[in-house]
């Protein structure tokens, strides 16, 4: 090796040594962040300080520009690591709570993606979990050949399957009226209505609810999670204390609000971005040649499409399908894509100025 790249390797050594150093002192930092959460939960303190939050950031700014580095980078770091404190300092507040310790839990459609995600945070919260699915046992769970029996000796009952089963699942259960808390997890409520209610007739301690995320997620502060009444207050309140511990936003809203909304936070933005990667896909021209000549705006929604484009066409056309209101946003959009057609072609710009506008006026309400 020459002079030059003796000294590339010396540099690169030395970037790794400052990376080690980099390293131990978030372990450093995140052993810290265990120690205050563990004060915070003896001293009844809630886990998230947004002041607090915002000076750390603040800080960082400052700090950063002071050295000459940028404070986007700073802040970016330090969000991340915020971050990671507040997942450590949440998942220790809900295993030290213990909500279900002595208690069972089954999770039918265990084997799911977000069937998974609540028998691990069950299972975190104390409970005895187990999984009935026609995929088959989960390593970590004890498994139920038959729902229908185990629903009987369970405390909390949840039905994580695709709704078109969920829907026969939750009649049937309501013919067994177990004691325990049952509750669906359904992105859509409209095709579970018969269901819940025949579980309300049968005097069940039942409930619903729809966890808006994903089954990666693993820190709930930002999330929300949205409560049903269907009927039983006393059950609503029990799933609602299951969230208890976790800093996830509790939104508790009737069926029909549920599904009213639902057909523009979920079904318009689906349909939006299927539109955007069905017009790519079939206009000709390559993915990776728009992609090299992108805009800001290019990027923001081709990654968003992208992550659609990821998930299930089973439960993405269920929410199309299945939502009573799901026609009116469809709808919207439609009428929406035509009139800015017709105000292209008409080379109309003081009508497209008219739409930004109102866009524009209506979206201020969210500053």
């Amino acid at each position: 090796m020459n002079a030059q790249g003796d000294r590339l390797a010396g540099l690169r050594s030395e970037l790794t040594d400052l990376d080690r150093e980099l390293i131990g002192l978030v372990a450093r930092r995140q052993e810290l962040v265990s120690r205050i959460g563990e004060h915070k939960r003896k001293q009844g303190i809630p886990t998230r300080d947004f002041a607090r939050e915002k000076e750390v950031l603040d800080f960082a700014g400052r700090t950063a520009t002071d050295l000459g580095v940028s404070a986007d980078v700073a802040t970016a770091v330090i969000q991340q690591l915020v971050r990671a404190s507040l997942t450590t300092q949440e998942r220790a507040r809900v295993l030290e709570e213990g909500r279900g310790a002595g208690r069972r839990a089954l999770v039918i459609g265990g084997a799911g993606r977000m069937g998974g995600w609540f028998c691990e945070f069950l299972g975190s919260q104390g409970f005895a979990v187990a999984i009935s699915d026609p995929a088959g046992p989960v390593p970590g769970y004890d498994f139920a050949e038959d729902w229908r029996t185990a629903v009987l000796n369970a405390d909390v009952i949840v039905v994580a399957t695709p709704l078109g089963v969920a829907a026969a699942i939750l009649s049937e259960i309501a013919d067994l009226r177990p004691a325990g808390l049952i509750f669906d997890i359904g992105s859509v409520k409209t095709p579970l209505r018969a269901g819940l209610q025949a579980l309300v007739d049968a005097g069940c301690l039942v409930a619903s609810i729809h966890p808006m995320f994903g089954p990666d997620t693993r820190l709930l502060s930002g999330c929300h999670v949205i409560f049903a009444d269907v009927g039983a207050p006393k059950a609503t309140a029990e799933a609602r204390n299951l969230f208890a511990s976790t800093m996830a936003e509790q939104v508790e809203m009737d069926i029909d609000e549920h599904d009213r909304l639902m057909a523009f936070v979920l079904g318009l933005s689906h349909a939006l971005n299927l539109a955007f990667f069905t017009a790519l896909a079939e206009s000709g021209e390559p993915a990776a040649s728009l992609a090299r000549l992108s805009s800001t705006t290019f990027d923001a929604q081709l990654s968003v499409a992208a992550r659609v484009a990821e998930e299930s066409p089973a439960l993405y056309f269920e929410i199309q399908a299945l939502n009573q209101y799901g026609g009116r946003a469809l709808g919207a959009l439609g009428s929406a894509i035509e009139r800015i057609r017709t105000i292209v072609s008409d080379e109309d710009l003081s009508a497209f100025a008219t739409l930004m506008e109102n866009g524009r006026a209506y979206l201020a309400s969210l500053t």
